[in-house]
């Protein structure tokens, strides 16, 4: 017989990627987020709900380490089968993850967490020994993932907060890891010229990227507190849509903006995790703004005198790393977090 446990019940409950203190429901806002639990069942079921006016929410299930479910969230309040007709005696570890990023012009888009039904019962989850943060565009939210390589349309399942470079470099690294993304957005300016599209005007609300009455309603606009999760490391993966924008003849900014704006938001970086080592990681798609981004570094090196930030030029996309949209495909996220572990392992 199945019991429900609401996510408030128990201690041995894993949340991950940041959120509120509300856990009736838990609210899932960025990619890679979701939660883990310890098991020792026949059988597991979750309740979720989820809405949305265009973009739905995908979600993946992986049952000791290995994805074994993938799909779409359904409007409404429904229960998902996890797992069942597995050896009640053996603990499994479970992980649940939202594939898909915030979604910032869907202001009904939403995927919570309700409660856990099993027939067994749960047991602690172990505490990875590093916290990685990511912050970063339509890469660190894992667009292009799934689909096959001529696929342009934008959609909600090309996503992926599994296979992508953040969530690889985190498991090569033994690490807890929380990802603040947004496609299109950039650090001085989206794709499209916007300057109020960055992710530097949105880093200190628990996710700011979302707009609406709905979302305020559920803490996504509130301040987000860092004491309570402080990273071994910060890596910061933008440029790729400002240099987008200064290919634009209509965009009239210069380029010592973009390297003050970077100045600015490495501060603010630094304020919030004063003892993470700060990596800026770039080249995935394009290379255009690696000069200023240097620049960026060294000149917020000289004014502060903080030796923990660097630079990190990762493998640039071929035509065998492509996947949709145009974006890395699995196998360039694969040679990035290749890349990006080995350097990290050196300095946390």
């Amino acid at each position: 017989m199945l019991k429900e446990y609401k996510l408030s019940q128990w201690k041995d409950l894993k949340i991950n990627g940041r959120t509120t203190d509300c856990l009736e429901p838990l609210t899932l806002f960025w990619t890679a987020s979701g939660f883990e639990v310890n098991v020792k069942a026949a059988e597991l079921w979750v309740e979720i709900e989820a809405d949305y006016e265009a973009m739905e929410p995908w979600f993946s299930v992986l049952v000791n380490g290995a994805p074994i479910a993938r799909q779409m969230a359904m409007k409404g309040r429904n229960r998902i089968c996890l797992f069942r007709g597995r050896n009640p005696e053996e603990v499994k570890h479970v992980k649940f993850v939202k594939d898909t990023q915030a979604m910032h012009d869907d202001e009904v888009c939403c995927l919570q967490i309700h409660a856990l039904f099993t027939d067994g019962e749960f047991y602690p989850v172990k505490e990875h020994p590093h916290k990685l943060e990511f912050i970063g565009d339509s890469i660190t939210s894992g667009e292009g993932i799934f689909g096959a390589r001529k696929e342009l349309d934008w959609v909600s399942a090309c996503f992926s907060g599994v296979h992508n470079y953040a969530v690889m470099t985190a498991e090569k690294l033994d690490a807890d890891l929380r990802i603040c993304s947004q496609s299109g957005w950039g650090l001085f300016a989206s794709w499209d010229g916007r300057l109020d599209h960055v992710l530097p005007d949105i880093y200190e609300k628990v996710c700011g990227v979302l707009t609406g009455e709905h979302n305020r309603m559920l803490g996504a606009l509130e301040d987000y507190d860092f004491t309570r999760w402080q990273p071994d490391a910060v890596i910061i993966n933008l440029g790729t849509n400002d240099s987008v924008a200064f290919a634009n003849e209509g965009f009239t900014h210069e380029r010592w903006e973009f390297e003050e704006a970077g100045v600015a938001f490495l501060k603010k970086v630094r304020h919030h995790n004063p003892k993470a080592a700060i990596v800026w990681v770039y080249g995935m798609l394009d290379n255009e703004m690696n000069i200023s981004i240097v620049r960026a570094i060294d000149a917020y090196c000289r004014q502060t005198g903080d030796q923990k930030v660097s630079y990190l030029e990762l493998p640039a996309i071929t035509s065998e790393t492509v996947g949709c949209r145009e974006h890395p495909g699995v196998k360039h996220h694969r040679l990035a977090a290749e890349v990006l572990s080995a350097y990290l392992q050196k300095i946390i």
